[in-house]
């Protein structure tokens, strides 16, 4: 994905607002309506001068003709623009050579599968705790793996392979589950040697009326310290942090989805120092559901965030038992996204926002309800909207 070179869009500054951005677009079709006074190629690729004050109705204008951002630069309030076959929202154009692009900064790569089921790395379990408060529904527990003496490493947003020990009904050995990784790349003990999970033990009745319990979950959240475990991967590319350091990422977690979000926001705000290649200067937003008070995860650790860094980490429950509708109905996640629709909406619009969903996956369909309304307001297509969005790695989704 290309790296944008924008400023935070969300700053209430006079100076920003008279500031001007350099759209350079691609794939400019004669579809959609085109109702601003100011021309615009309809092939090739184009230069737009915009304010800072109409950046979200030339992105809307842009995306209704079916073209493609793929690079914002700020550019000075007088800067002479260059570019040819620009346009000016602004009405100021000209025709010399186009604007260089900022040097991006080079990508880590992702790693994957460095440990499969047929050979998999032997970890050793060093914690092992319950997340759930007194009081609260079912069993939640942290756990921390010890990587030495091998090569696992991972980013934040991948997951790792569990295999279970044991065989099943048909005498064949377990199936390896995988599960979101809770931890930054440098682990819980912020020595690059341990990985940590985030595992809600899954208990039920069957048909039959028999309590059943998962094979997988229930063998970690048994699991002693200092017993070995099988593990494999990491996996997975779709729900990687950005390396933007200005992005906007918003986050909707259900239970035990909340485990990415956990490696995202410690890596935010709790490794600095760890970090000097990463200092989060942005907007972090995340929708937490649970139950019951009693079932936020991390519930201290998240609030002391919230309270340290007002301006970057926004925090907002959706306690389903507990709160309430404006309708007086149950308050899940697509609950708060549809009290939010309208701010939530403008956020996404914006290039450097990133929505990501990991949890259950009822909640997806009633929040594309409510994104498609909030899109046809303002006379967009939702699912064209979704898939460009997607295209551009900014729509990230992991549900169950």
């Amino acid at each position: 994905m290309r790296k944008f070179n924008t400023v935070k869009t969300f700053s209430n500054n006079p100076a920003l607002d008279e500031r001007r951005f350099l759209f350079e677009v691609v794939g400019i079709s004669n579809q959609g309506s085109n109702n601003l006074d100011y021309p615009i190629r309809q092939s090739g690729r184009s230069f737009i001068a915009v304010p800072y004050s109409r950046m979200n109705q030339e992105m809307n204008r842009i995306n209704r003709l079916g073209g493609k951002i793929i690079n914002i630069t700020p550019i000075g309030i007088n800067t002479p623009i260059q570019g040819q076959g620009l346009s000016s929202s602004s009405n100021q154009t000209t025709n010399t050579k186009p604007m260089t692009q900022a040097q991006e900064k080079k990508e880590v790569k992702v790693p994957v599968n460095i440990y499969r089921p047929k050979n998999p790395f032997v970890g050793k379990c060093i914690e092992n705790y319950e997340l759930v408060a007194e009081g609260g529904s079912g069993t939640v527990r942290h756990l921390t793996f010890d990587l030495s003496g091998g090569d696992l490493h991972y980013l934040e947003g991948q997951s790792i392979g569990i295999i279970p020990p044991g065989e099943d009904e048909r005498g064949k050995p377990h199936k390896l589950r995988l599960y979101s990784i809770a931890s930054t790349r440098h682990g819980d003990k912020l020595d690059d040697k341990t990985v940590s999970l985030c595992v809600r033990k899954l208990e039920y009745e069957n048909e039959k009326g028999e309590a059943i319990e998962g094979v997988c979950s229930s063998f970690l959240c048994g699991l002693e310290e200092g017993a070995d475990v099988s593990i494999t991967g990491p996996v997975g590319k779709e729900m990687l942090l950005p390396d933007e350091e200005d992005a906007t990422i918003v986050m909707l977690a259900t239970g035990t989805g909340i485990a990415p979000f956990r490696a995202f926001l410690w890596r935010m705000f709790k490794e600095q120092e760890q970090n000097p290649d990463y200092q989060f200067k942005g907007l972090a937003w995340l929708v937490f559901g649970i139950p019951y008070t009693e079932n936020i995860l991390y519930k201290e650790e998240l609030e002391k965030m919230a309270k340290e860094y007002p301006d970057h980490f926004r925090l907002t429950y959706a306690i389903s038992r507990e709160q309430k509708t404006a309708d007086g109905g149950k308050m899940y996640v697509q609950s708060r996204v549809s009290e939010y629709a309208d701010e939530l909406f403008e956020l996404i619009q914006k290039p450097k926002t990133h929505v990501y969903m990991c949890g259950l996956k009822g909640m997806e369909p009633p929040i594309t309800e409510t994104f498609t309304a909030e899109a046809e307001k303002r006379g967009i297509n939702w699912d064209d909207m979704r898939k460009q969005m997607k295209k551009e790695d900014r729509w990230h989704v992991e549900v169950y």
